[in-house]
């Protein structure tokens, strides 16, 4: 006989059929936010658990949500409630590879920057599960065409993010029309004021679920750079130059830095792009794929932007200013060097952020290894370019195309080889299709058909 140990998702009280598409999925262990909260969330409790992105706290209440669900009664059961579209659509997908093991359990994404037109047609059809932002998932409540009155899960994700961005009355207005009768988990990176007021409103009894945001200090090497304030922007392409890291998410504390570190390293030769809160949602939408495409090398961002990426293979962390907020700084740091990979993080401070310095050493437990400016030089030959380069079709879903079937027109119909050819992502309206740089204004002249439908490929450069 064997004995399952507390960490094992056998442990818990979930159906056959749940733990064997654990097993499918890759799931070993629980981490240590869901050997925390689990238990106690399938026994019904309201849970505010402390947990930053990438520590496995979407299953921890998908696991929860799909535990208290009726599939044969089709109405609303569950809601999760996102700050950013997405953190929506990763939630959205990873409760469905969850749900895969029992039956059509259908789960509708309520997002802005969407037409209303679609999501009104979707909710007549009904739905188990609702994962959306607070602003529209407002909007439809107003409108009537969501109905709560058999929700019985309640989630809130990120909801520290969710604060910074002003939902708190909106978050207040929701939870007023959910069954006062429910179960509410609470998910959030950090502890503001604001978490305490949102739970005294609407938690019962929460039990509170903290996992020290630590990471194994083999995975990530940590470098501290002294630098005056003026040279701070043309050190970081020092940094760049000199690591050739193959994707960098580098963090500055405000918009205007951002913007401007983008403008010294496209005058360096660097492919960089900025993603900060005033990006309409398609440019924002463009950006992001571009860096997980690689045809962009630097996503420079704000804190406040960056919350809810899950970017896998992040090669290198460039924090440009240093956060105020010890714990942001583990969170920063904690988005390189995952999944047994190394990484690099890389920090960039002046005489004036000494005393953040202090409170991350005295968090981590350790103190900084500093290296001198002046060490970095130039490796390898010539710029830091991505390596592949975005081509955009205006297109998508609606049109039927699939990234079959522009894999199909490069390599069948115009001769490139698969290598030759990166991600295809396609979405409602748009496809965009990653290639390598050398052959990419070629693929932008000669794509001007796809299954038979006539389109025009253009190149998104920086």
């Amino acid at each position: 006989m064997t004995v399952s140990s507390p960490t094992d998702f056998a442990s818990l009280p979930l159906s056959p059929a749940t733990l064997a598409n654990l097993v499918t999925l890759g799931y070993q262990q629980m981490t240590p936010i869901q050997a925390a909260s689990l238990p106690a969330a399938l026994l019904g409790k309201d849970i505010i658990a402390q947990a930053k992105t990438g520590s496995g706290k979407t299953a921890a209440f998908a696991l929860t949500l799909l535990a208290n669900l009726n599939p044969r009664r089709f109405a609303v059961q569950s809601l999760v409630l996102c700050p950013t579209r997405e953190l929506a659509d990763q939630v959205t997908l990873e409760v469905r590879r969850l749900a895969r093991a029992d039956d059509n359990i259908k789960v509708v994404t309520l997002c802005g920057g969407v037409p209303l037109r679609g999501q009104l047609a979707t909710l007549e059809h009904g739905a188990h599960i609702v994962v959306g932002t607070p602003g529209r998932v407002m909007d439809h409540l107003e409108r009537q065409s969501l109905q709560l009155d058999a929700m019985n899960t309640l989630v809130l994700d990120e909801a520290d993010r969710m604060l910074d961005m002003g939902f708190f009355d909106d978050i207040v207005k929701v939870a007023r029309q959910c069954p006062k009768e429910r179960q509410t988990l609470l998910f959030s990176a950090t502890y503001p004021e604001g978490i305490a007021k949102l739970a005294a409103q609407f938690m019962r009894e929460p039990l509170t679920v903290t996992v020290e945001a630590q990471h194994s200090g083999g995975q990530i090497e940590q470098r501290w750079y002294e630098v005056k304030d003026k040279d701070r922007l043309h050190a970081v392409g020092q940094l760049l130059m000199h690591f050739r890291p193959a994707s960098t998410l580098a963090f500055c504390n405000t918009k205007v830095q951002c913007r401007d570190l983008v403008d010294v390293l496209h005058a360096q030769g660097i492919s960089a792009l900025a993603l900060h809160g005033d990006l309409e949602q398609r440019d924002r939408d463009q950006v992001l794929v571009r860096f997980a495409n690689r045809s962009c090398s630097v996503l420079v961002a704000t804190d406040v932007a960056a919350r809810g990426l899950d970017i896998a293979s992040l090669a290198a962390v460039i924090n440009v200013d240093v956060t105020p907020d010890p714990e942001v700084h583990i969170h920063r740091i904690g988005r390189t060097g995952r999944a047994g990979e190394s990484g690099l993080a890389l920090n960039l401070a002046s005489l004036d952020e000494m005393g953040a310095v202090g409170r991350i050493e005295q968090l981590q437990k350790q103190e900084s290894v500093w290296h001198p400016l002046d060490e970095l030089k130039p490796t390898g030959s010539g710029p830091l370019l991505a390596p592949m380069v975005t081509l955009h079709i205006q297109g998508g879903r609606k049109e039927k195309i699939r990234p079959g079937d522009v894999l199909g027109a490069l390599t069948a119909d115009l001769g490139y080889t698969r290598e030759q050819v990166g991600k295809i992502n396609v979405n409602e309206w748009s496809t965009y299709i990653a290639v390598d740089r050398a052959i990419a204004e070629q693929v932008a002249n000669r794509l001007s058909r796809i299954k038979g439908k006539n389109v025009k490929a253009r190149l998104l450069e920086d």
